[in-house]
């Protein structure tokens, strides 16, 4: 279908947006993640090399910088794709930019705690010190056209999300806009950090990993150089285990996406098991 599209329409741009973002759903399935969010951007980059787009712009997360599960761990391959391809001339001029959450987008805190308090029922949040970034809608699309613009290809920019927000004061705020006392008409409810989930994000804005443009509230990481040869054959050995049709386990592809990110390193997840073997497979080399 997406070959018929860019046949038909031959597209100058592309913003690649699609994505599985929610970390349980991908903890639970592994091989949508790899499917959707890897091989997807692959097939989709390859289109836009192949009918000579001007750009492909790939939207990627905060989450994908030192990731703990496998959606976080999904984007960074995703992420390590598009790089690659910048190594070798193209017409098309691939970017990265990678940024905090969205308030008020599909699936965004927000709008659970709002349906909470309209409910009157307790709000929800993991742990009480968790952290998150956030910036809105209209600043997210402002800052991805402009990254987009200034690319010569092969960056990753990070956008300045400014302070990080505590989840349990946004929820407290949400409360009181509402009218109601925290903790007396509504209560908070903590309900444990999920499968995969860190206390906070990390965004490589810091001097020593990121360079200055002319854009104050955008930055150029500094990331590894990735070899285009070695990413392709990995990418084939990712569609292989899924075509296989004994379809691998679970276990078994992330302990794959783990030897291709391996700073990949699980968090509050069955799959810690894995970085077990692979510290104890160190030490035995």
């Amino acid at each position: 279908r997406m070959t018929a599209l860019f046949e038909k329409f031959r597209p100058h741009i592309i913003y690649h947006a699609a994505a599985y973002k929610h970390v349980p759903m991908m903890e639970f399935n592994p091989e949508e993640a790899i499917k959707v969010n890897a091989l997807g951007t692959q097939f989709l980059a390859d289109l836009a090399i192949k009918y000579e787009a001007e750009r492909f712009v790939m939207i990627s997360t905060d989450k994908a910088v030192n990731p703990t599960n496998v959606m976080r761990a999904s984007k960074r391959l995703a992420e390590m794709y598009v790089q690659a391809l910048s190594t070798h001339p193209h017409k098309t001029k691939f970017v990265t930019t990678r940024f905090g959450n969205v308030l008020g987008s599909n699936g965004s805190v927000v709008l659970r705690f709002r349906e909470q308090i309209e409910r009157g029922k307790p709000v929800t949040i993991t742990h009480p010190h968790i952290v998150r970034y956030f910036m809105t809608i209209q600043e997210a699309c402002q800052l991805v056209l402009e990254a987009g613009s200034m690319a010569n290809g092969g960056e990753i920019f990070v956008f300045d999300m400014g302070a990080p927000v505590k989840i349990s004061d946004l929820a407290k705020k949400m409360i009181r806009l509402y009218g109601y006392v925290p903790n007396i008409d509504i209560p908070l409810k903590y309900t444990g950090l999920r499968s995969g989930e860190k206390l906070y994000e990390e965004l490589l804005v810091d001097g020593e990993n990121s360079v200055k443009t002319y854009h104050e509230k955008i930055m150029i990481a500094k990331t590894r150089p990735i070899d285009q040869k070695v990413i392709i054959t990995q990418f084939k050995l990712l569609q292989n285990k899924i075509d296989s049709p004994n379809s691998p386990s679970s276990m078994r592809l992330v302990g794959l996406m783990k030897q291709l990110v391996p700073e990949f390193v699980s968090n509050n997840s069955e799959f810690e098991q894995l970085d077990t073997t692979k510290i104890v497979k160190l030490k035995n080399d």
